[in-house]
């Protein structure tokens, strides 16, 4: 298996975990990380003693999204084919995720925010600590969800919650997602792990092949969907990052201010 400079891999009796590693950092995407995490994915999803994949944060987070220091750089820049690059390569973490012939559970450690929401959603199975928190925060910023949220979140809450989600870009606790089918299951803090691993080790019990063939049957008929879902996020979120707005928010996010949005 490959090894990896911002995430860290483990195998264990039919389990995988894959743990993003920036802890520092909320664990936030940078670098090469989105292309570590499709990797890991692809590589567990080879490795025939991988029976269930678990995704999970390093330290205090899950994930909270994209550096925003790296973004603000780049809308400053005009560089919309580096930004560009970056939805291709969070388009294609979910794209891996949701091919992947074995269940693949997000241990919800703690805020799961922007990409790091969605990439949390397009888990098979979400398992939560009572300190986790979800959130569309791309709003703050003056951009619009990417990682397939805008497909995602309607899926599991309806098109008009998903509106005043993403619309308000506020972070919801652990409580409120439970309820609104964010996450299938809360549990304490300290018991996380093992509440995790309990529920792995259940899946690696079943059958692999009805397994992979009931993922497959359940998600073929939205698959087309996803596809075109992911390009247009894509052609509307590369709008939303040249505009004077992005610009505003990735600068107010960073100076701690409120942002003041003149819609161009």
């Amino acid at each position: 298996m490959s090894t990896f400079e911002n995430i860290l891999l483990a195998v264990d009796e039919g389990v995988g975990r894959i743990t993003l590693n920036r802890p520092d950092k909320l664990n936030a995407f940078a670098g090469t990380m989105r292309e570590e995490i499709a990797r890991a994915v692809s590589d567990m999803a080879a490795d025939s003693s991988v029976r269930v994949v678990v995704i999970t944060g390093a330290g205090r987070a899950f994930c909270a999204g994209a550096d925003i220091h790296y973004m603000k750089q780049l809308t400053e820049q005009g560089d919309v084919e580096s930004f560009r690059l970056l939805v291709e390569a969070g388009r294609n973490v979910i794209t891996t995720i949701r091919a992947t012939p074995k269940p693949v559970i997000a241990s919800v450690n703690g805020p799961a925010a922007g990409g790091g929401a969605n990439l949390a959603l397009v888990c098979d199975f979400r398992i939560a600590s009572e300190r986790a928190s979800i959130g569309q925060t791309f709003s703050r910023v003056g951009l619009m969800p990417d990682w397939g949220g805008t497909y995602l979140l309607p899926k599991l809450v309806g098109s008009t919650k998903a509106l005043e989600l993403v619309y308000s870009g506020e972070m919801v606790g652990a409580t409120e997602a439970l309820a609104l089918g964010l996450f299938n299951r809360v549990v304490p803090h300290e018991k996380l792990d093992s509440e995790t691993e309990t529920y792995a080790r259940s899946l690696v019990e079943k059958p692999p092949l009805a397994v992979a063939l009931a993922k497959q049957t359940i998600y073929s008929n939205e698959a087309d969907s996803l596809e075109k879902a992911l390009q247009l996020e894509l052609e509307h979120q590369l709008r939303c990052f040249q505009s004077e707005d992005a610009k505003e928010g990735l600068r107010a996010f960073l100076d701690k201010r409120t942002p003041t949005f003149q819609g161009r």
